[in-house]
């Protein structure tokens, strides 16, 4: 089982309820890198505020096991990736009977999925949504993988909109959570790359030579140089600035490139809805919200710079004080200024015909930089922690799209809803959760027994809200036929005894195929149109491996997989299965 979370948990109480795992050769394997956190607790029934802190999946193995005394199981705190596959190797994979899926994203579900199809074995899917739920039955040689089908993207909001013309909150919103991920984790550490390696960093960049590249080599510069903070007062600074740049001169700036009656190329008004006219802010100290905002920003800047923090920094009074000593240059529109308008746009930077000279001039002066910091010297990256009241994340991001929204006249929010917003939470309902394991566990059987044909396997999706109900066959999987052969995507060709290459193609030969290319990797092992390539017929495939293509084989492993282009005697190229060969 890989996940203990809100599925993990009552699939754990579902199958300790059903006896699964408590014979004398039964073993449930549970794993969840993730600890329990409060936020968990409202549908995660395993645990208890007392638990907070601890490995999910040790937690609720201990629970499981109060309820079914005789379930063997062992919990472990792997992240399931290719980092893991030293604990989760061929042994563990070939001595399991089912997988089931307990996660909660995408990416994770597709290296089980992977996994499960390598090594043929049944995988149980499932997912929820808010009051949506579905399940879907992965069985070997009967139905298609879990990543045969995918479902298309998310609509998201253009770029354009996002920067310059919002007009809802959740834009301010997506647009306050890129700006803080920019700023304070992204920025530093970009930063720190370019101090731990700074020529192979400054190569890189200069090989790039676009306007992404002296974008980022602008903001290094920036860290180190016009914005590097050394006291608290330089880090108050900062933020105040950045409010007025944010929230005065940005939309000065927009408001005399796109006057309120500006109009478009065909005649039309250019504010016309859904634009909305924005207004400038104008800083206050007696503004909770100003100083509130000024304050998260100037917390979380010392953070990143390693700068202690002074007691009366969260006092708003004294704060406010502190802010009132920042001069704030006046602001002048500038002319010929681009403002991208193009929905279609997918990066505000802009190509220019200079942007090599400007790198090397970036470059110069960030080496000049660098020779005036200590030894040593690094920035703290800080990653967005939405569950932390008492971290400043969530009241620099509120604050961030409080006042944006504030200067296009859009309703505001308040914490709770933007952390809602901002974090993508969908509220979690314990009643999906339920529906979709115990569908789950109904299928469980079916696979358990082993005896069941496709059309006795159902895959679900439901809705309660609506209410819907669908049920349905799982996909057949594609069946491939060659002369007297055939193979699905679920088939791995097995080659043992460390064969030589001369033996791997015979052994095709024989097979009525005629390879005439070998990859393992991103490494050519043989080519029949390469002559020098013959003179390895007579290596063996596992010293063509570590010669050629200089990879070290783990010792937990007994077999690598070659990927092989071969064609029949007519030269009709055709699809075969991945070759697996086995050395030991």
């Amino acid at each position: 089982m890989v996940g203990s979370g809100a599925l993990g948990c009552e699939f754990l109480k579902n199958v300790a309820l059903m006896g699964v795992s408590c014979g004398d050769g039964g073993k449930l394997t549970i794993t969840d890198d993730d600890v329990i956190e409060k936020s968990n607790l409202s549908r995660q029934f395993l645990f208890r505020d007392w638990n907070i802190g601890q490995a999910k999946s040790t937690v609720a193995a201990t629970a499981a096991s109060f309820i079914n005394r005789r379930l063997n199981i062992e919990a472990l705190q792997n992240r399931a990736s290719p980092e893991s596959e030293s604990v989760f190797d061929d042994t563990f994979w070939e001595n399991l009977s089912v997988v089931i899926n307990a996660l909660d994203n995408v990416s994770a579900r597709l290296y089980i999925d992977q996994r499960c199809l390598y090594f043929q074995r049944a995988l149980l899917e499932s997912g929820t949504l808010g009051a949506k739920c579905n399940t879907q039955m992965v069985i070997p040689h009967l139905t298609e993988n879990y990543g045969a089908s995918r479902d298309p993207p998310e609509k998201q909001a253009p770029m354009c909109t996002l920067h310059s013309f919002p007009h809802n909150i959740h834009h301010c919103l997506t647009w306050a959570r890129s700006e803080f991920e920019g700023l304070l984790e992204k920025t530093p550490t970009e930063v720190n790359v370019y101090l731990k390696k700074p020529s192979e960093y400054i190569s890189a960049m200069k090989q790039a030579g676009d306007a992404q590249a002296r974008d980022t080599l602008e903001r290094v510069l920036e860290c180190l140089d016009s914005d590097k903070c050394d006291t608290f007062q330089d880090c108050i600074t900062w933020a105040r600035l950045k409010f007025e740049d944010y929230f005065a001169n940005r939309v000065k700036q927009l408001t005399y490139t796109f006057p309120e009656d500006a109009a478009t190329n065909n005649g039309a008004r250019f504010w016309s809805a859904p634009k909305r006219f924005p207004r400038p802010l104008e800083f206050s100290n007696q503004d909770l919200s100003h100083i509130n905002f000024v304050m998260a920003g100037a917390i979380l800047r010392a953070e990143a710079f390693g700068i202690p923090i002074p007691n009366w920094a969260k006092s708003s009074e004294k704060f406010a004080e502190a802010v009132d000593k920042v001069m704030v240059p006046d602001f002048l529109p500038k002319n010929n200024v681009r403002i991208v308008t193009d929905e279609a746009a997918t990066s505000l930077a802009t190509a220019s015909m200079d942007d090599a000279d400007v790198i090397n001039e970036l470059v110069m002066k960030l080496e000049a930089c660098r020779e005036k910091l200590a030894p040593g010297y690094k920035m703290n990256p800080i990653q967005f922690e939405k569950d932390d009241d008492t971290n400043y994340h969530m009241e620099l991001v509120t604050g961030l799209a409080n006042m944006r929204a504030r200067n296009y006249s859009i309703p505001e929010v308040d914490k709770l809803k933007a952390k809602l917003i901002a974090g993508k939470i969908i509220p979690a309902i314990a009643t999906s959760t339920a529906m979709a394991t115990g569908l789950v566990c109904l299928e469980l059987y079916k696979v358990i027994d082993g005896s069941h044909k496709i059309e006795d396997y159902r895959n679900t999706f439901a809705n309660l809200a609506l209410p819907l109900f669908s049920m349905a066959e799982p996909v057949p999987t594609k069946v491939i036929k060659y002369q007297d052969m055939s193979w699905s995507v679920w088939d791995r060709w097995i080659l043992k005894g460390s064969p030589t290459l001369r033996e791997l193609l015979q052994w095709l030969k024989n097979k009525g195929l005629n390879a005439y290319s070998i990859s393992f990797g991103s490494c050519l092992l043989f080519n029949s149109m390469f002559p020098k390539h013959k003179e390895r017929m007579d290596k063996k495939m596992v010293d063509l491996v570590k010669d050629v293509a200089k990879f070290e084989l783990p010792p937990y492993r007994s077999h690598f997989d070659v990927v092989i282009a071969c064609e029949d005697d007519e030269d009709n190229d055709v699809d075969i299965p991945q070759v697996s060969v086995y050395y030991e």
